[in-house]
């Protein structure tokens, strides 16, 4: 693979740089650059060798490591790299995840009581957004792609309807692409916001490599987003956490947004995380597109085996050709419907197999830029098994299956919601059954996670088709962030 560009990644030079030079530390963090684990290494050497590797470039502010919060050296100049290869004016590091810049975006766009419009199965972080505002919001619920039922942001209808009738709204909240990879073409909603004089705000959490490979769809900023969150560790090389905030434009004020910044992230950034944003986006200007040939690779043969039909599971397909699915991600189900996304992800996970996540219906495998071949076979042998061993067991089983239905599909009830105000300050709330909730407005937030996106938020009016789906979703074993009661046989209401 020959190097499009030399590999520069200014936050990793200058932290090797100090590490050569043998400093001694007089200084936070207490493990001197991983000296303090020395009675570790007799106890667990593996354990020492593995952090010591990482704390040799864990410092801290100094006065040759620069300041994300005021940055004007070798931070300051990973950020401009990172811009120019993102395709932003200004990008700002995160070491808080996606969650850390869609809440500061949000506090950066919107003062008390204003109102934003805000597509309903947004993350989990948005709405906690919100609440630190004190903002209102109305929600446009998302489309359903027709094949499958998979949610999409608002239609261009919808997005319309709800800018003539709140003429007052800041901005507009969308996240493209979903957890399931499935995204639209943001162009048209970018130009509509715009002419109403709105800021475009983009969740594109699950999309930091878009638009750095003819097969990927285009980035959020290239439609003309006013401001995108990235994480950039879900596709691309960032450890954990590791995530961007891209800005163009003067509709966002970006000293609101560096005040907002200082305010959801740590005063004392952590420089391991630092420098994966900084190599993650020097691998892209070095490597260009074939950085992602082998995940793309390993995906194509995954899906063209499954299409095959070797064994009972097959991929779910994006018919819609408005509608763009990441090839780095493969939807698995059964095509006989007898086997849930939830017990599926169980096997595949007693094989060594550990996909992203799991719903009703499906198994999201999440391929890397390097997914190799291995990998694949491992998989493939793990779903040979799998289906194997559930054919003999369902002998004669002549069971109809379930029929599809969208994980959220019961917020479409109606195409705009009524204005939600949030706020910090708690309400009284008392438990009852699940039952017995409909009709009640939830005292908590309901979160499968993942995705992590609310099912039910505090204040909302618990519906019979919300209550269906969340005892069913229970039933099959979800996990579920926010509630009181995870097995969700109770619920908090407002008294």
């Amino acid at each position: 693979m020959k190097p499009l560009q030399q590999f520069h990644a200014p936050i990793y030079a200058m932290l090797q740089q100090h590490s050569k030079s043998d400093p001694i530390s007089y200084h936070v963090p207490g493990h001197r650059f991983g000296a303090s684990l020395a009675p570790l290494e007799s106890i667990e050497p593996e354990a020492a060798a593995a952090f010591q590797a990482i704390m040799k470039l864990d410092v801290t502010e100094l006065s040759i490591t620069d300041d994300l919060h005021d940055p004007s050296g070798a931070i300051a100049e990973a950020q401009e790299l990172a811009a120019a290869c993102f395709g932003a004016e200004q990008t700002y590091f995160l070491v808080g995840g996606s969650t850390s810049g869609n809440i500061a975006m949000i506090l950066a766009c919107c003062e008390p009581d204003d109102l934003i419009l805000v597509q309903r199965n947004v993350h989990k972080s948005i709405m906690n957004g919100l609440m630190l505002a004190g903002a209102r919001a109305v929600f446009m619920m998302p489309e359903l792609e027709s094949e499958n039922g998979l949610q999409l942001p608002p239609s261009l209808f919808v997005v319309e309807e709800a800018l003539i009738l709140h003429p007052n709204a800041k901005a507009v909240l969308l996240t493209n692409p979903s957890y399931f990879g499935l995204s639209v073409d943001l162009i048209p909603y970018a130009e509509l916001i715009h002419r109403h004089g709105k800021m475009l705000l983009v969740d594109e959490a699950h999309g930091a490599h878009y638009g750095h490979h003819p097969s990927f769809p285009a980035s959020a900023l290239a439609a003309g987003a006013d401001a995108v969150v990235q994480s950039t560790h879900k596709t691309l090389a960032a450890l954990t956490m590791g995530a961007m905030l891209h800005i163009q434009g003067q509709r966002v004020d970006r000293n609101q947004l560096r005040h907002a910044l200082q305010m959801t992230q740590s005063s004392s950034p952590s420089y391991p995380l630092m420098a994966s944003l900084d190599i993650s986006r020097a691998m892209i200007d070095a490597c260009g597109e074939g950085l992602f040939a082998p995940g793309l690779e390993a995906s194509s043969r995954l899906r063209s085996w499954l299409d095959a039909g070797h064994t009972r599971f097959g991929t779910r397909t994006i018919m819609d050709p408005n509608v763009r699915m990441d090839p780095l991600r493969v939807l698995i189900q059964d095509k006989l419907g007898r086997i849930s996304g939830y017990e599926l992800q169980r096997r595949l996970e007693a094989h060594g197999c550990w996909a992203e996540m799991a719903d009703r219906e499906v198994v999201v495998l999440l391929f890397g830029a390097q997914t190799s071949a291995t990998d694949v076979d491992r998989l493939i042998k793990a779903l040979e098994q799998i289906s194997k061993v559930e054919s003999h067991d369902s002998e004669g089983d002549t069971r109809t299956p379930d029929p599809v239905r969208s994980e959220f599909g019961h917020i479409n009830h109606v195409g705009i919601s009524n204005v939600v105000a949030f706020s910090r300050v708690r309400q009284a709330t008392e438990s009852v059954t699940l039952l017995e909730a409909e009709g009640r407005h939830c005292g908590e937030a309901v979160i499968p996670y993942p995705p992590g996106i609310p099912i039910v938020y505090p204040g909302e009016l618990l519906h019979k088709e919300t209550i269906e789906t969340i005892a069913q979703l229970a039933k099959l074993g979800a996990r579920f962030q926010g509630a009181s009661d995870g097995t969700m046989n109770t619920i908090q209401v407002r008294k």
